[in-house]
């Protein structure tokens, strides 16, 4: 009865953590994907919704570390008063879980009309009330073939804003 017992938990182990993750899977594409759908369309609540209260957005500037409260926030309602947001869609993403369900991580290929392609990564926490983005980076892909000019551009530039700064 006790080797029965065992093969029923372990069945139900089995076939059951497969669909939590794709269950899990879904809500995280459903997360990132709602996070870019509020950027887009300029909806401040909706898009730091999607974020923890102690979140981190990393941008694609080398300052751009941005705490959620208030640096993002502050951020986000002033890039949003117009009406104006960005607009990024994912074309690739990949997730992955920690073994206890509650940790999440995922990369994705994001391209905007007018920027071309970046890459965001993320780490999503699960909470009582479901998913949430604790820290997202963004950035710029470079195709190697343009790197050396790409390179000589952006060490021309932080040059330039370091002496700005003197």
């Amino acid at each position: 009865m006790k080797k029965i017992s065992l093969l029923v938990a372990f069945l139900l182990t089995f076939f059951t953590v497969p669909a939590i993750a794709a269950d899990d899977k879904a809500a995280i594409n459903a997360l990132v994907d709602g996070f870019h759908a509020a950027a887009a369309a300029a909806d401040k609540e909706a898009y730091l919704g999607h974020m923890t209260a102690d979140g981190v957005f990393m941008g694609t500037d080398d300052w751009e570390r941005w705490a959620m409260q208030p640096d993002f926030q502050n951020y986000v309602a002033e890039r949003f008063k117009g009406g104006t947001g960005w607009t990024y869609k994912s074309v690739e993403r990949h997730i992955a879980f920690d073994p206890t369900g509650k940790v999440a991580w995922f990369d994705e290929i994001t391209k905007s009309e007018k920027w071309g392609l970046f890459r965001g990564t993320g780490v999503v926490l699960k909470a009582a009330d479901g998913w949430k983005i604790a820290h997202y980076s963004m950035s710029v892909l470079v195709p190697n073939e343009a790197w050396v000019p790409i390179s000589d551009l952006a060490k021309a530039a932080v040059k330039r804003r370091d002496a700005d700064k003197k």
